[in-house]
């Protein structure tokens, strides 16, 4: 055990280490300043604008905005449907691949249309080399910057004078030219050094040492993953995700893999510091952030040391299985609370084979859906819950709540409800219904309280646009395919649109000077009091469902 923790902290203070150069990276980038990469990427970049009749300088008040952002998705969508329905008719199809079924594209498109990246299917034998390019591969880089983008213009209207949230179209082509094709070209070459397959040739047969035949399947594998990781997208090129020796062949690889799902998010917030002019600001949610993340992180450690009390008994201690051995338990347990931190949903271990406590740990992160969060939306969700403890301090006192100098009132707190209660809606009630319908019903491997958990973390999994699995569930039914899809489609764009919504309200309001009765939102108090806001908040909601769930099947399991 000893030697876990070593690797854990050691991963931990890499990307600690990234978060200040990473995060004043990001300010240049979205304030326009001059970097390193305007030669290479300015005339494209413009040359794109005019392509697409963008005009740069051109901004957007918070309803343009929103139309942008809805408009462009739509568009993409669409053709990723058409994509996924043809590709038995388009080329870069080796394999000879069917077209996939109308309600499975629906769920696959908006999947990686949402940056949720949920499989219904198994990557290698469903999808075409041109479909895994372009329904899956390709959205990886939109929707990541989609969620950059409308972080960004969030964070203009907190400090903004006007309606003015930037141009929606300049963020996400900057976000993707200047973000994430450099990173991920930089990390897919590594991936290539250590392994993965970057190949547009088909499977291979290989007889094996004991005379059978194999079929062996390769494909662009290495970009997948780089952009997967870095995008906070998940979904994998095979069904195993970065369980599977090609997506993730060594200790080396697994760790590239989780400083990439943990770099954007954690920087995000320290770039929310600088971009409002409060570094403290910045550091308070990222503590915050911090202490749920850590919390989660040693539950599932030690719950995954101690292992299951009757295997324990019998002499074998830890709970390997579901885990791969050159991972161990230290590396799966730190996978697993990055990858429903981040919102990342790729798996280097199955979470139904986690003792109830550890796989309690990913369908939590995914039900308060703000532990640093995924590209943009995580920082979203932090800054929703700051915005309610502002207001219920304000309360309290009886003075009315500000933020960063920016009054709360009536119309900022009924939309960020809205935003705050569509999540556990679209948790509990297609959970409860699914429960209902036999046909549903009859997708649950095993029963009592692990089929639950099993059909809760779907939906949260769907709702927190995470995409991992709990396994056990075959989603791949019209029910789950179709209710899941639009599960994703209300988790991604209703609390999108209440915050931009929230942003232009915000921005054309006059700064209060500071006196002192200002409520300080950037001290370790007001840090503490987000913590509970959180805690409380999520444990009313889901606690009963929690309850029935990984609790009571922990409960059994210990006596």
């Amino acid at each position: 055990m000893g030697i876990g923790v070593v690797q854990v902290v050691v991963t931990l203070l890499i990307i600690l280490l990234l978060v200040k150069p990473a995060g004043s990276y990001l300010v240049k980038v979205f304030d326009r300043q001059r970097t390193g990469l305007d030669r290479v990427f300015g005339g494209p970049e413009r040359l794109l604008y005019r392509l697409m009749g963008v005009r740069e300088e051109e901004s957007m008040g918070w309803k343009q905005y929103a139309a942008a952002v809805l408009t462009s998705n739509a568009v993409m969508l669409i053709l990723m449907f058409l994509v996924l329905r043809l590709q038995r008719f388009l080329p870069l199809n080796p394999d000879g691949i069917e077209n996939m079924p109308a309600a499975q594209a629906f769920n696959t498109a908006v999947s990686f249309m949402t940056n949720t990246n949920w499989q219904s299917y198994t990557g290698e034998n469903a999808l075409s080399y041109l479909s895994q390019l372009l329904a899956v591969t390709f959205p990886m880089f939109t929707s990541a910057a989609t969620g950059f983008a409308v972080a960004i213009a969030f964070i203009r209207g907190l400090v903004g004078c006007r309606d003015d949230l930037g141009n929606f179209y300049v963020d996400l082509v900057r976000s993707i030219t200047r973000i994430f094709l450099p990173l991920s070209f930089v990390v897919a070459l590594f991936l290539v050094f250590q392994g993965v397959p970057q190949t547009l040739a088909g499977a291979v047969n290989a007889t094996t040492l004991e005379g059978a035949q194999q079929t062996i399947t390769r494909g662009l594998v290495a970009s997948l993953e780089s952009i997967k990781h870095i995008g906070t997208n998940g979904g994998g090129w095979f069904g195993t995700n970065a369980a599977h020796p090609f997506e993730n062949p060594t200790a080396l690889s697994n760790l590239v893999h989780i400083v990439c799902m943990m770099l954007l998010p954690t920087a995000l917030v320290y770039a929310f510091g600088l971009m409002v002019n409060n570094r403290k600001q910045g550091w308070a949610i990222f503590g915050a952030m911090g202490f749920l993340f850590l919390v989660m992180l040693t539950t599932v450690f030690v719950s995954e040391y101690r292992g299951v009390p009757a295997l324990d008994a019998a002499g074998l201690q830890g709970n390997m299985e579901g885990k791969e051995v050159r991972f161990g338990i230290p590396e799966s347990a730190l996978f697993t609370a990055v990858t429903t931190a981040a919102t990342t949903g790729s798996v280097n271990n199955m979470h139904e084979s986690l003792t109830p406590l550890g796989g309690l740990v990913p369908l939590a992160q995914m039900m308060l859906n703000n532990v640093f969060g995924g590209k943009g939306v995580g920082l979203l969700n932090g800054l929703l819950y700051v915005i309610i403890a502002v207001f219920i301090c304000g309360l309290m006192v009886g003075r009315t709540p500000e933020f960063l100098g920016k009054k709360i009132e009536g119309k900022e707190i009924k939309l960020a409800c809205i935003a705050l209660l569509i999540h556990p809606l679209i948790i509990l009630a297609p959970s409860a219904l699914a429960l209902m319908r036999p046909e549903a019903v009859a997708s649950i491997s095993n029963g009592g309280t692990h089929g639950l958990a099993e059909v809760l973390y779907a939906f949260a999994s769907g709702a927190a646009n995470n995409g991992s699995a709990f396994a056990g569930l075959n989603a791949n039914t019209d029910f789950y395919n179709i209710a899941i899809g639009i599960v994703m489609l209300l988790g991604r764009y209703v609390s999108m649109i209440a915050m931009l919504a929230i942003a232009g309200s915000l921005a054309v309001k006059r700064i209060v000077p500071v006196t002192t009765g200002t409520l300080r939102t950037h001290t370790p108090l007001f840090a503490g009091i987000l913590v509970m806001m959180i805690v409380v908040v999520g444990a009313l909601t889901f606690f009963p469902a929690l309850a029935l769930g990984p609790i009571a099947e922990h409960l059994a399991m210990v006596h």
